[in-house]
């Protein structure tokens, strides 16, 4: 960077707040997994609902559509990230009932353009907000197929919010919080290969794996990290007279089915010899409660939360200075209307528009679509303008989003 510019990753990295320091590093890679039963099982699910999206993007398109074998991974949001285009179509879907958590589907902008021009007969078709409804509606109708599918399978009342799509820089998307399980789709569409990903919160996931038939035997939803003493099913619970003089060359590593919550009452006499170079496998989260079974006190502190008050907006700076050049999209918003498609074919020359803006009414003014401040029009040299009245707080300009 000696010229002083910046690679679009690194744009990207600072708006989606990815530490490009850590690229590539284990910080992005996901603290639980799916086991292979729920693997099996969720792919049992996605598996059920191709036959519908190729039918769907068929009829929807006129033109012959198919889907190739999917793959189902669990990620974080940076790791994400780096596997899909600068600018994509998100289109939101959230479970409303049933099922919790963001439901979001993401489309490169090519295969959303290959989708509304087909649809519209309209070659090399815009992403507006036509187009983009064009986009909802594909997703809401292979949506409804999926959940006829979690109906069938025992979820029942599983219901969706209104599909709401976007076309936006990818680090602008709303990725659930925690890992999150990414479903890949590719797709032939009219001869041309595409892929889309969807993606739902981790225990999303989950819920329909055990609703397709998943076991939970094999350490389902942790990490490595999170396993510790796997395995331990049977132990002191089931010998509570045996003692140490019963058991003299019975170490941890010869029991691998006891667990520390089997162990109430194991005294320090009755655990001599048992030393933690012999209990290899024991984590710290399995050893809660292990003073109290030894006769310790441990030290019990209160959880310390971080406070939610809004930060004042100087320590968000950070390196903003590094975008500063950066263009962005401006917009004056004179005002909206909705119509059906008959009164939108039935326009032509001198045909007036009614707007939801009263004559005088403050314009918004929007940066990439979204609102940031209010003024007023004027002239300016026959040119039009506009006079910022009013900036938008943050707690505004998120409710209008």
């Amino acid at each position: 960077m000696s010229d002083g510019s910046i690679s679009q990753d690194e744009i990207d990295a600072l708006l989606a707040g990815v530490d490009m320091g850590g690229m590539g590093a284990s910080s992005s890679a996901p603290s639980a997994q799916l086991n292979e039963s729920q693997k099996t099982a969720l792919q049992s699910y996605v598996g059920d609902n191709i036959p519908g999206l190729s039918s769907n993007l068929a009829s929807m398109t006129g033109k012959d559509a198919s889907c190739g074998q999917t793959t189902i991974e669990v990620l974080k949001r940076d790791g994400f990230l780096r596997k899909i285009p600068e600018m994509v179509v998100a289109s939101m879907i959230d479970y409303s009932s049933g099922l919790q958590g963001d439901h979001v589907f993401i489309l490169p902008q090519e295969f959303a353009q290959k989708i509304v021009s087909l649809v519209n007969n309209e070659p090399n078709a815009e992403l507006d907000e036509m187009s983009l409804s064009v986009i909802s509606e594909t997703i809401s109708q292979f949506v409804g197929i999926q959940l006829t599918a979690l109906d069938k399978n025992g979820l029942k009342g599983v219901s969706n919010a209104p599909a709401e799509s976007l076309n936006v820089p990818k680090a602008m998307v709303r990725f659930p919080q925690q890992d999150f399980a990414v479903v890949t789709y590719p797709v032939n569409l009219d001869g041309t290969a595409f892929s889309f990903w969807e993606i739902m919160p981790l225990q999303t996931a989950i819920d329909i794996s055990n609703a397709f038939g998943a076991s939970q035997g094999d350490g389902a939803g942790f990490g490595q990290d999170q396993m510790g003493m796997n395995g331990m099913g049977q132990g002191m619970g089931q010998m509570p007279n045996m003692g140490m003089g019963q058991m003299p060359n019975m170490g941890m590593g010869q029991m691998p089915n006891m667990g520390m919550g089997q162990m109430q009452g194991m005294g320090m006499g009755q655990m001599q010899g048992m030393g933690m170079g012999q209990m290899p496998n024991m984590g710290m989260g399995q050893m809660q409660g292990m003073g109290q079974v030894m006769g310790m006190n441990p030290n019990v502190q209160a959880v310390q939360y971080p406070s939610l008050q809004m930060s004042p907006m100087g320590t968000e700076q950070g390196n903003i200075g590094l975008i500063m050049d950066v263009y962005m999209e401006m917009t004056v918003e004179l005002g909206r209307t909705r119509k059906v498609i008959k009164e939108i074919l039935g326009m032509g020359e001198g045909t007036i528009i009614e707007l939801d803006k009263l004559a005088g009414e403050p314009v918004d003014i929007l940066v990439n679509h979204k609102p940031i401040a209010k003024g007023e029009v004027v002239v300016i040299d026959e040119n039009f303008g506009v006079r910022v009245t009013e900036i938008l707080s943050p707690i505004e300009r998120v409710s209008e989003m």
